[in-house]
């Protein structure tokens, strides 16, 4: 029987010499210009009620590229841009399936500037990644290893806001293997004043990293506001200086979330966490900057696909079960609990805090679901009430 490891994206910094990074960028442009012409090419014909497929797009290609307009698109390489239209495919396809909205159209201000090469388009030797239409390797900083005789099947070359460039390296992972079965379960409620508050009655402090960060990064904004608008060179250096301390800031909180999720997975089998429309309750413009701040959905992305990597099971309650409001203790749910309300004394007589209690039910919802497939909302008498669900983890790349 083969045995079949997990994709795992390796993500390092590098320094293009001064050419590397005028082709890249000549890249990125050309990938922004294809995905936006298929794009408008497939639009039309949406309209007139036909089809266009990736095939379709391919061919288009072709014919773009003998045109005196776009022959500038046959100076790079074609790989990244085949590749755009097969991002493009796969967008339509989950427009399709109603998981996405409609494909919008790629900006070259606010876009992502990035590039896909598969086997074709680079060559890997002796630890050292050159790029098709290069001539030298990239420099690379190996901040850790690739796995012991791994060849990458894709490189991903991008550029963030901030100027500063990266290589993702996807490779199949061996050392990926699931923990050993534990019977330890935990349920997890999130939080402002404490990010997450665990049923065992630990709390883990909310590390508010924009918070930090917020006088030096005001301070940036105002001096952008005050450039003159436009592609000027002193606007640029401006948002640059803006983009840097929004990457701190970013790559602080992510680095804090991997070693959370990846301890939480490690201690125990099943994880119960809350299902929370984070999308929805950042209208709220009083709690808005310190839920993105928090950054509950990711925390939930990296903590699923760990589960799927190590042969963990995450469990999601639905977002109206009222665990603030529930005794944990006995069953008795309380009329309204105001968020002022942090402590809170029970007919029978146990004082809850009231994270912990919330974690608690959680856990109690989750495992009922688990064992039974019992609903999670005892009190409630309509019978379209939803039940906790267990979460299907597929997994995920870095």
């Amino acid at each position: 029987m083969a045995v079949t490891h997990v994709k795992r994206a390796f993500k390092y910094r590098f320094y293009p010499s001064d050419a590397q990074a005028v082709e890249l960028s000549r890249t990125f442009g050309c990938v922004r210009k294809v995905y936006n012409l298929a794009l408008a090419a497939r639009t039309q014909a949406w309209a007139r009620q036909e089809r266009v497929n990736y095939n379709a797009t391919s061919t288009m290609l072709t014919a773009w590229k003998k045109t005196e307009e776009l022959a500038f698109l046959g100076d790079v390489s074609s790989v990244p841009l085949q590749q755009t239209l097969r991002h493009l495919q796969t967008a339509f396809t989950h427009f399709f399936a109603k998981r996405a909205k409609y494909p919008r159209f790629k900006s070259r201000k606010r876009s992502r500037k990035s590039a896909e090469y598969t086997t074709s388009g680079f060559r890997f030797r002796d630890g050292r990644l050159t790029l098709a239409k290069m001539a030298d390797p990239l420099d690379i900083v190996w901040s850790r290893p690739l796995p012991e005789g791994a060849t990458p099947s894709t490189v991903t070359v991008s550029q963030d806001a901030a100027g500063r460039w990266f290589v993702s390296m996807l490779c199949d992972d061996p050392s990926i293997q699931p923990f050993p079965a534990a019977d330890s379960a935990v349920g997890i409620d999130v939080g402002l004043d404490h990010l997450l508050t665990l049923s065992t009655g630990e709390k883990i402090a909310n590390p508010r990293h924009e918070r930090r960060d917020r006088t030096r990064l005001a301070k940036a904004q105002r001096e952008l506001s005050r450039k003159a608008k436009g592609d000027g060179a002193n606007r640029a250096k401006a948002r640059r200086k803006v983009a840097r301390i929004h990457a701190r800031i970013a790559d602080r909180r992510r680095d804090m979330l991997h070693k959370l999720t990846t301890r939480l997975v490690r201690e125990n089998q099943t994880l119960v966490i809350e299902d929370l429309t984070v999308r929805n309750m950042v209208r709220n413009h009083t709690l808005a900057r310190a839920i993105s701040d928090a950054s509950w959905s990711e925390f939930r992305f990296l903590l699923e696909y760990k589960a799927a990597w190590y042969g963990r099971e995450v469990i999601a309650v639905d977002r109206f079960f009222p665990s603030s409001r529930l005794c944990s203790v006995c069953g008795t749910l309380q009329a309204k609990m105001p968020l002022s309300v942090r402590t809170w004394t029970c007919d029978c007589g146990t004082t809850h805090d009231r994270d912990v209690n919330a974690a608690k039910n959680l856990l109690a919802a989750g495992l009922a679901v688990t064992v039974c497939g019992a609903g999670v909302r005892p009190q409630r008498s309509s019978p379209g009430g939803q039940s906790a669900t267990k979460q299907k983890t597929p997994r995920r790349e870095p």
